[in-house]
Formats: C-alpha cells, sequence, structure tokens
C-alpha cells in the first residue's frame, strides 16, 4: 500500500504542476500582440503539450487515489473522515479545472478568447488553494 500512496502523491504532485503552469501560458496567450502570429504558434505548441501530458499524469492519479479510497479503504467508512468527502469535493473542483483549462485552450485555439491576461493571472491561482485545502485534510483530517 505505501507504494500506491508515493506514487499517487508523485502523480498528484505532478499533474499539479501541469495545472500551475498551463495557466501562466495561457496569460503569455493572451498578452500577445496583434501579428505575432510565430509566437502565437509557438504558445499553443506549448500549451497543447503540456495540457496532453498533464492529462496523462491526472489519470493514474485519479485511479490510484481510487484504489486506496475503496480497496483499501482510507477514509471510506466510520466516524472522523468527514475529511475524505471534503478532499473528494477538492478532487471534482480539480478535475472540473483541469477540464476547463481543455476548454480554454480550444478557445485559443480557434481564436475565440475573450479574456485578458489579468483575469487567466487570477485563474492561475485556483489550483494553489485547491492543492492547499487537499494537502491540510489529508495531512491534519479536522473533522
Amino acid at each position: 500500500m505505501l507504494f500506491i500512496k508515493s506514487f499517487h502523491i508523485i502523480l498528484v504532485a505532478s499533474w499539479f504542476a501541469g495545472l500551475f503552469y498551463l495557466p501562466r501560458i495561457f496569460v503569455n496567450l493572451a498578452s500577445v500582440p496583434e501579428g505575432s502570429d510565430a509566437e502565437e504558434a509557438r504558445l499553443l505548441l506549448m500549451a497543447r503539450k503540456l495540457m496532453r501530458f498533464t492529462t496523462l499524469l491526472m489519470l493514474p492519479a485519479v485511479a490510484l487515489g481510487l484504489v486506496l479510497w475503496l480497496y483499501y479503504g482510507i477514509g471510506l467508512v466510520g466516524v472522523g473522515n468527514g475529511w475524505m468527502h471534503a478532499k473528494l469535493t477538492i478532487v471534482l473542483l480539480a478535475l472540473g479545472y483541469h477540464h476547463g483549462c481543455g476548454r480554454l485552450l480550444r478557445k485559443f485555439e480557434a481564436r475565440t478568447n475573450t479574456r485578458g491576461h489579468v483575469w487567466y493571472r487570477w485563474f492561475n491561482e485556483i489550483p494553489v488553494v485547491l492543492l492547499t485545502i487537499a494537502v491540510i485534510l489529508v495531512v491534519v483530517k479536522p473533522f
């Protein structure tokens, strides 16, 4: 079980590294001056590759989390496991954020983005908050 937990932590950290960086690329894409096609193409290529790689990290991270939860019973039943319900909510929000990044990337590819770089700077802070809450819930188990 400890190897599964270790790989789960490594994959989650790697997944979130992608979620931290992908919106930074969006900030740069939203700031590309009109007519800078080469810069835009380079940033889109980076974003596509990072989105693909981040998705490949997310899938086994979620799968191993489900193994720990459903097979090994971590946080499954009993008093004092409210933290797991809260953490699962955070996981669902992170999955939604990941999906949202994919939608935003498609908007950039279609050149239909309407948001500015400041919005993306704020959007970039969401995974930091999600990861912070998840780690506190898992380590502290406050309820």
